[in-house]
């Protein structure tokens, strides 16, 4: 199949676009900056959201797109900051659905990435696609706002997926600043450590987009994480163990409050998500278990 990527250079989508050459696809990732790549044989780097670049007229037909691309959730939740996250996931989105819509032939399917900030935050509440009620804080809103412009692509009979994404564990994204704590003999639980973390292996985060991209079956919101969610306090007393490290000292709300401002809700708060859209559809993780995750990730 020949499929498009936007976002096919940040973490998740490096290694989605490894899974599909694996299964001998052709990629072609839609980049700010295509003069600083070099084509190979089955990736293609397209320039798009800069004056001039004209992404059309670059495509073969396309069999499914993806829409990963959007601004890290990291740093100071300035003013700016929010409108960056907000603006850049909702530009990709829109400019993407309108891509497709001009295409001759449409692609099969179109997955949009998403998050499980969708569903708000809850230590004792457990959420799967059967949950309709969102959240209400922001990045419940800015992931609804979000999953509604890639609904638009329903409209052009286009099967759509929302790919609901928890925290991707590799040798990027969250893990290494995770860690460093541990690797400094400091670490423990953060906060009251009752708060959940919906956690996925990378590879896996990839193998399932893979896999969604194959299965006719899946549609609307789909889960991307493991099915073994963890408290902070369990998952901190593993990635410890993993790292071969006391688990000792806590974070205390407070503190990581003041450093962090409103990003701190990112690891103060979380949510209990299962993917009960995957396993029914009968996807195989390779990585179900934390403790194997960390182990392989680290």
């Amino acid at each position: 199949m020949n499929i498009v990527i936007s976002g096919g250079t940040g973490f998740v989508g490096k290694q989605l676009a490894e899974t599909l050459i694996e299964k001998g696809h052709h990629v072609y990732i839609l980049t700010r900056s295509p003069e600083k790549k070099l084509d190979t044989k089955q990736v293609t780097y397209i320039g798009w959201l800069k004056k001039g670049f004209d992404p059309l007229s670059q495509l073969p037909e396309i069999d499914a797109v993806v829409n990963l691309a959007g601004t890290s959730l990291f740093g100071k939740w300035t003013k700016e900051k929010k409108e960056d996250i907000r603006s850049s996931r909702l530009e990709a989105t829109e400019t993407l659905v309108d891509m497709i819509g001009k295409m001759s032939k449409k692609p099969k399917v179109f997955v949009s990435g998403s998050a499980v900030g969708y569903y708000g935050t809850s230590e004792q509440d457990a959420f799967t696609e059967d949950t309709t009620k969102r959240g209400q804080d922001f990045l419940a809103d800015v992931t609804y706002e979000w999953e509604e412009t890639a609904k638009q692509a329903k409209s052009l009979g286009i099967r759509t997926v929302l790919a609901r994404f928890g925290i991707v564990l590799g040798d990027k994204g969250a893990l290494p600043l995770m860690q460093l704590p541990f690797r400094y003999f400091a670490g423990g639980k953060i906060g009251s450590g009752e708060q959940w973390l919906s956690w996925i292996h990378v590879l896996d985060a990839a193998g399932l987009i893979a896999y969604a991209i194959e299965q006719d079956s899946i549609k609307g919101p789909l889960n991307v994480t493991a099915p073994s969610p963890r408290r902070n306090k369990d998952f901190s007393k593993t990635l410890a163990k993993t790292l071969h490290r006391p688990y000792w000292t806590a974070a205390p709300a407070p503190v990581i409050q003041k450093a962090l401002g409103e990003m701190s809700t990112l690891v103060l708060e979380g949510q209990c998500v299962y993917p009960k859209k995957a396993l029914d559809n009968g996807y195989q993780f390779r990585f179900p278990a934390l403790s194997d995750a960390l182990e392989q990730a680290l």
